[in-house]
């Protein structure tokens, strides 16, 4: 069968070559066309262009940008049409996909699954609209999903795991922990670890990074900090907001951190779920200009109880989550203390990783979502 599938960013673009991979598994002639990246090509497949000429984010790259994203989609729509694959699989990126499946369509009979679905929940609500009379088939990778769309909407999905358990597990089974060779390799003294991870963005890094290093300095004596850095930032630029303080950079390497690391301060996104799935407490951080202001907006605007991944799956708080005006030295000091041995809220948090490991599943999505969309496609 033909497939054509659409990821607009790097996380989309690694979901959706383990699901091309997985298709190809249940269907040995499956056929690959899509918009995407490296990791789409490595599976195969023709990519008619790739994500970075059309992923841009906040208002005014998006308008900056509005010719060359409107050009995009427009040959987008038209390469649909004129290939007529056996479906078309949307990967995430609701702002270009789902006006691609409303075009899709309203001209031509290709069914239309998605992939990871769009975070309605959080804001943007009415978009149920567009999902309802555009997408047969919705492919679910956060358990709550299922109360929304099905309890709260009447639109029956598909709950098939998370790939991050997948990423996560197939690194664990492929990478025994060495911690003198991690140490060794890194430069690293004997102390603890102490995992910073301050986020993929310049105004995430510039808000919480400078924080996160003064609540860590009382604790240097006994444990070093270990940053895990993001793509497009030197280390020049860490070390505006690191100061004088020792903190080893590193890169290409968060996963490894994390399986040596005894606690972690962590930017809002999925680096939470991934510090949960390896079992390390954290505190989760997001400083904001105005903050005030910005959590009145919060409970105005986003539709949920948490902003981490890890308290959403759980229904409840695991995580402390320190939110704009919350996100100050004193609050962060006091949390990071009751997360490091023998600190009252360790244990509690470990518990509940595993209460929240067990809601979402066993590693294999991409295959379980494979083989619900070959099943559906199949006479």
């Amino acid at each position: 069968m033909r497939y054509y599938l659409i990821a607009g960013e790097a996380s989309g673009d690694l979901h959706a070559s383990h699901l091309m991979a997985a298709l190809r598994e249940q269907d040995a002639d499956a056929e690959f066309r899509f918009y995407g990246g490296e990791m789409m090509q490595q599976v195969g497949g023709t990519l008619v262009q790739h994500y970075r000429d059309l992923a841009y984010m906040g208002f005014l790259p998006v308008m900056m940008h509005l010719p060359t994203i409107l050009r995009g989609m427009k040959r987008c729509k038209a390469d649909i049409l004129e290939w007529k694959p056996d479906v078309l699989i949307l990967v995430d990126y609701p702002g270009f996909n789902l006006q691609v499946a409303r075009y899709v369509k309203s001209h031509s009979e290709i069914p239309i699954f998605y992939y990871i679905s769009p975070k309605i929940w959080a804001w943007k609500e009415y978009r149920i609209r567009n999902i309802r009379r555009d997408i047969d088939h919705l492919f679910s990778i956060l358990p709550f999903e299922v109360d929304f769309f099905e309890g709260k909407h009447h639109y029956p999905i598909h709950y098939v795991g998370n790939p991050t358990v997948d990423e996560v597990d197939a690194y664990l089974h492929a990478h025994e922990a060495d911690a003198a060779a991690f140490r060794s390799d890194n430069g690293l003294d004997d102390r603890p670890v102490i995992a910073l991870l301050p986020g993929s963005r310049r105004q995430e890094i510039r808000g919480n990074l400078s924080r996160m290093v003064q609540a860590a300095e009382p604790f240097l004596q006994q444990y070093q900090l270990v940053l895990a850095a993001a793509p497009g930032f030197d280390d020049a630029y860490y070390q505006e907001w690191v100061g004088e303080t020792q903190v080893k950079v590193l890169r290409n390497q968060t996963y490894r951190i994390l399986q040596h690391s005894t606690a972690a301060l962590v930017t809002s996104g999925t680096a939470t779920l991934e510090t949960a799935l390896f079992r390390v407490p954290q505190v989760v951080c997001y400083y904001a200009k105005a903050g005030r202001l910005v959590s009145l907006g919060k409970k105005l605007i986003l539709k949920i109880p948490y902003i981490s991944l890890v308290n959403l799956i759980a229904g409840k708080e695991i995580v402390p989550e320190l939110l704009a005006e919350k996100m100050n030295v004193e609050n962060l000091r006091l949390h990071l203390s009751s997360i490091l041995p023998s600190g009252s809220a360790r244990q509690l948090q470990l518990d509940g990783y595993e209460a929240m490991a067990q809601r979402l599943g066993a590693p294999g999505a991409a295959r379980r979502a494979a083989k619900g969309m070959v099943s559906l496609l199949r006479p």
